[in-house]
């Protein structure tokens, strides 16, 4: 039996619709450019603090390089960043057995988990209203799948979850018109060894 599809874009619109005031959300990031579009429209709504965890990135340079040019973006809009270690063993052993998974697989799925996990913990522990990410904001990421882990983080962690489809009202052209703008760093590939070619 399939699931019936929900538009988490008619979701955001309920959510905002119902603020008071500029509530705090911690919005993980996979990448600057894909923030980009992300942090334009959520910052109209809410006081925005960018989360850097992505311990899935390979190999630690591509990792530095991609944190950096966020922390580059986060200076130019004016946006707190949260950064935390990097320790690619925790994604590895996270999803160890899925190594030969295709891209957008259970071992997406997994890393999504992972990432969302940690947001909504540090959401959690530093009093943020909501947690969020970006990662609806790619064509080649489910905003399904992610957003239901996010349902079921925000029972766990008591945190509301800010469901989006970020991709939705030209989003991702959105971070591409952006990534320019701002001359960000574009990768070649989602982040982690698996996904990497060559």
């Amino acid at each position: 039996m399939v699931s019936q599809k929900i538009n988490y874009d008619l979701e955001f619109q309920k959510i905002v619709k119902n603020l008071n005031g500029k509530p705090k959300l911690l919005l993980h990031s996979c990448c600057a450019p894909c923030s980009s579009a992300v942090i334009e429209n959520v910052c109209k709504f809410f006081d925005v603090t960018i989360f850097y965890y992505n311990p899935n990135i390979y190999p630690m340079e591509e990792y530095v390089k991609r944190k950096e040019e966020q922390v580059r973006l986060c200076n130019i809009l004016n946006i707190n960043f949260l950064d935390c270690d990097y320790n690619e063993q925790t994604f590895l052993d996270y999803v160890k057995g899925l190594e030969k998974e295709l891209e957008g697989g259970a071992r997406c799925n997994k890393c999504f988990y992972l990432r969302l996990e940690q947001t909504a913990k540090q959401s959690m522990q530093n009093s943020f209203e909501y947690f969020g990410t970006t990662l609806t904001v790619s064509p080649h990421k489910n905003e399904q799948i992610i957003n239901k882990i996010g349902e079921t983080l925000q029972k766990e962690f008591e945190v509301k979850f800010l469901f989006a489809d970020f991709k939705k009202h030209n989003g991702y052209l959105n971070s591409i018109n952006l990534s320019k703008k701002y001359n960000l760093y574009r990768q070649d590939y989602c982040g982690c060894r698996f996904s990497k070619k060559g």
